[in-house]
């Protein structure tokens, strides 16, 4: 059987496990995305009129365990849907026996969405109303699950965002050079660590108590913001697959360290990178507008340097994998994980100079 064929087989099969109305009719594959396999699937009805449906294979490898990633989007997801009626959110189509998930005959995990029509995900930040726009969109995400408890949320990947974790980690990994690789990494290494004081701002402020657990995406990159296809305008937060308790200030600075960066993750040419303070103007306005009537003093206070630690514990998690024998994140040349380590740090270096006061 093609390829193309098993997928329409398989897609219709199953379809066939939700609440879906009408007649399966075929399934595209949707490319964006590098974790979870997706379809946008076309279903027809008796009056000749076509609804389309998102369905999403959750990637067993990165989470272990899907079914308690689908039970805090079902938690995010009808509190969105009960308290904001009115606007368009994220909206799970529920399985034929009332469960918000469905096994295939491989014991994969399927999920089911209304599929957004007429909106646009852009992959890069092109110019600052975009910028602003995504933190609109995360900004109001932070402000409409405000009055959940993030409590009853699980902690799919633990430590997440625990920088002196990560950096204990680092730490332990230069010390093993399992890989042999520490030789060539000293000075991104001693790079690193010297901001070790930078590494506990966030962690320290949610364990003395001056930073409030929320919940958080944690995946704050602007393509994970669905925008109007007319205006532009910010319409809804996707991609909920690590929503979990955390501070709203690792939303703001993962938004800020992935989209004040024009340059590629992996950028070689160094020179090439530059943190774009217009762009961080933008995202600070959009964020603020949208989520500052619901974020302490604090919290503000922190908005410039949140960005600093979350691209530095990006750099570490980088490196990390380097010196581990490149284990975690995919790399396709030689070398890559440095390179996006190097990235990271002078996109930091940049971030102090901009943003020192």
């Amino acid at each position: 059987m093609a390829e193309t064929e098993f997928h329409q087989t398989q897609l219709a099969s199953i379809g066939a496990k939700f609440q879906i109305a009408g007649t399966f009719e075929r399934a595209d594959v949707i490319p964006s995305g590098h974790i979870n396999t997706t379809f946008a699937a076309t279903y027809g009805d008796a009056h000749g009129q076509s609804r389309r449906y998102l369905m999403q294979s959750i990637n067993r490898h990165v989470f272990s365990d899907p079914i308690a990633v689908m039970r805090n989007i079902e938690f995010v997801t009808q509190h969105l849907k009960t308290t904001f009626p009115d606007q368009i959110n994220l909206s799970l189509v529920p399985s034929i026996d009332g469960a918000f998930w469905a096994s295939g005959d491989d014991q994969s995990v399927w999920r089911c969405y209304d599929f957004i029509e007429n909106c646009v995900a852009h992959d890069a930040v092109t110019h600052a109303d975009q910028a602003y726009q995504a933190a609109i969109g995360f900004g109001n995400f932070q402000t409409q699950l405000s009055s959940l408890d993030p409590n009853i949320l699980l902690e799919t990947i633990p430590d997440f965002h625990h920088t002196p974790k990560r950096l204990q980690r680092l730490i332990a990994a230069a010390k093993a050079d399992h890989a042999g690789r520490r030789g060539s990494v000293l000075d991104e290494i001693n790079a690193i660590t010297s901001r070790e004081k930078l590494a506990h701002v966030l962690i320290d402020g949610m364990q003395n108590g001056h930073l409030p657990l929320r919940i958080t995406h944690n995946d704050t990159k602007i393509n994970n913001v669905m925008m109007s296809a007319a205006t532009g305008h910010a319409v809804c937060v996707i991609d909920l697959d690590t929503v979990m308790p955390g501070l709203a200030l690792f939303d703001f600075g993962d938004l800020v360290r992935s989209a004040a960066n024009q340059a590629a993750e992996d950028e070689r040419y160094l020179s090439r990178i530059e943190f774009s303070k217009p762009f961080y103007q933008a995202i600070h306005a959009g964020f603020m507008e949208s989520a500052g009537s619901v974020l302490t003093e604090h919290e503000v206070k922190l908005l410039p340097i949140s960005a600093m630690v979350i691209t530095l514990e990006v750099a570490m998690r980088f490196l990390t994998d380097f010196l581990e024998g490149d284990v975690y994140f995919k790399t396709h040349r030689e070398g890559q994980n440095l390179d996006r380590c190097r990235a990271q740090l002078k996109l930091l270096e940049s971030m102090e100079q901009a943003l020192s006061c």
